[in-house]
């Protein structure tokens, strides 16, 4: 992509749940403040739900005490809202990413960047985001399949939607295959509360986000069982060593795994209540079962999908990845919670600086 000094004219968030919304948020909120002529719209499938955010600055939904900005817009016709938009967010779950953008893919230009917002693996493909992304572009648009990659980068770090969206400081980073596009994204989203920084290390960033799903998923159990801090930040920091180990042999960087999209997503996804896969796991470890669990939860909890894909990815690279391994295995009911602690502890000893 050749660098564009100036910022996009339109951009569309697919997906009005409460990180689309609240990103949808920052974006408007970010143009605001740079003084920028810029429509930013939300775009959702549930026009009745569309029409009273619309009508009421709100999506009481998701996220009832936020007003959202005057200069936001809303949609719920899909071609309308991705006439003219330069940058398309979809910010829409994992597993059904897919099935929604070869909806979208005709009415994507060719020449638009697009950032993803979802943190998971595909269940059916073990395909990243931006993977999806560029196959389903190239399928649906007649574009080459070489242009999407270029074209396609990744949001990620501490995103608690509901932090941000009462504007608590935070700081994110955007991926992308080349600086110039990152950079161009990340002003983009510079709102006064939320700070994003740029890499390329596309790769890392993606797996850094997904992983601390399923380690969440592990620390939330801790909770349930009534484990100490002691336990729960040991899961942490041998997560994030599995989850660079797999990053690594996919072709990412250390450095990317010890910043905002690795330790930071991490601590913040495992320490909050507000986080999906956290309460998903705790109530696991409080003795409910898996289809409870769901019945309870109102957002989806990605790690439940994507934890056995990231175990397929791992065991075809040849990663040990025994927390990962756990934590699937108490969600297809092999291992019992209680048992999830002696299992992980009664590994073979080694030196923590192994990476095999």
């Amino acid at each position: 992509m050749s660098a564009r000094p100036q910022g996009p004219a339109k951009i569309t968030v697919l997906g009005a749940g409460s990180w689309g919304t609240t990103f949808a948020k920052v974006l408007a909120d970010a143009a605001a403040q740079a003084g920028a002529e810029r429509t930013v719209c939300l775009w959702g499938r549930d026009a009745e739900a569309v029409e009273r955010m619309a009508a009421g600055r709100r999506n009481e939904r998701y996220l009832p005490e936020i007003e959202l900005p005057a200069a936001l817009t809303f949609s719920s016709d899909l071609v309308a809202a991705l006439d003219g938009a330069e940058l398309v967010v979809a910010a829409i779950p994992a597993q059904a990413l897919r099935a929604q953008l070869e909806i979208a893919a005709p009415s994507v230009a060719p020449d638009a960047v697009v950032l993803s917002l979802a943190k998971g693996l595909e269940s059916s493909t073990g395909l990243r985001m931006t993977q999806v992304i560029a196959e389903v572009l190239a399928e649906g648009t007649g574009v080459p399949e070489q242009h999407w990659p270029r074209r396609t980068c990744v949001l990620s770090g501490p995103n608690l939607a509901m932090e941000i969206a009462r504007e608590e400081p935070t700081a994110s980073v955007v991926a992308a295959p080349d600086h110039e596009t990152a950079a161009w994204v990340a002003r983009c989203c510079a709102a006064p509360y939320f700070r994003p920084y740029t890499n390329t290390d596309v790769v890392g960033t993606e797996i850094g986000g997904l992983v601390k799903n399923v380690i969440a998923l592990c620390v939330g159990i801790c909770d349930g069982r009534e484990y100490g801090d002691n336990s729960k930040a040991s899961v942490m920091t041998r997560g994030l060593a599995e989850t660079t180990r797999l990053a690594l042999a996919l072709g990412g960087h250390t450095t990317t795994l010890s910043g905002l999209s690795g330790m930071g997503d991490l601590v913040a996804t495992c320490s909050s209540s507000l986080s999906r896969n956290h309460t998903a796991g705790r109530l696991l470890g409080a003795g409910l079962s898996l289809a409870q669990v769901q019945d309870a939860m109102t957002q989806t909890a990605e790690g439940i999908k994507s934890a056995p894909a990231v175990l397929e990815l791992a065991r075809r690279h040849g990663v040990d990845m025994p927390i990962t391994e756990a934590v699937v295995s108490v969600l297809r009911n092999e291992t019992p919670v209680h048992e999830l602690a002696p299992r992980l502890l009664g590994r073979d000893l080694k030196s923590e600086g192994n990476t095999a």
